[in-house]
């Protein structure tokens, strides 16, 4: 296949942004904590690094559901990461700091799969989601866990 492009185009003032993602007829609207000097009036940068990693988690596993040959009714994904802000707020750089830390994963499927196809799944996703592979080339700690419902 082909590559796609993805492109988008941010401006803002202080620590809020708007972004126009090309080609659509919407915008996504980012602020920061209090404590970064926003106002929390929109999902910050790393809200939305975690709703990304979400949502495309339901994309790939739909997509790897019908190449297995299973029906999924709903997935519920809860994900919590740690983050430590030192080196984006004073500068100072420890390993690690930068990316998220301890990242987990808790996935509930209904589906008409057995268990051992919703493992299938969980591995293939995990495999083949972008915003996955993002976390796990940044060396991030994943704990994940997908159950049938």
């Amino acid at each position: 296949m082909p590559l796609v492009t993805f492109a988008v185009s941010g401006q803002g003032t202080g620590v809020a942004q708007t972004v126009a993602v090309d080609g659509a007829d919407y915008v996504i609207e980012t602020d920061a904590y209090p404590a970064f000097g926003g106002k929390d009036e929109h999902p910050s940068p790393l809200a939305y690094t975690l709703a990304s990693l979400s949502s495309c988690n339901q994309v790939t596993s739909s997509i790897v559901a019908k190449e297995l040959g299973i029906t999924i009714e709903h997935v519920r994904f809860d994900l919590a990461a740690d983050f430590n802000p030192t080196t984006m707020t004073t500068g100072t750089h420890r390993d690690g700091e930068t990316t998220f830390q301890n990242l987990r994963i808790d996935a509930v499927i209904t589906t008409d799969g057995t268990e051992e196809q919703v493992a299938q799944l969980a591995r293939e996703t995990e495999r083949r989601c972008p915003v996955s592979q993002l976390f796990a080339l940044a060396g991030v700690s994943i704990t994940s866990t997908w159950t049938k419902a």
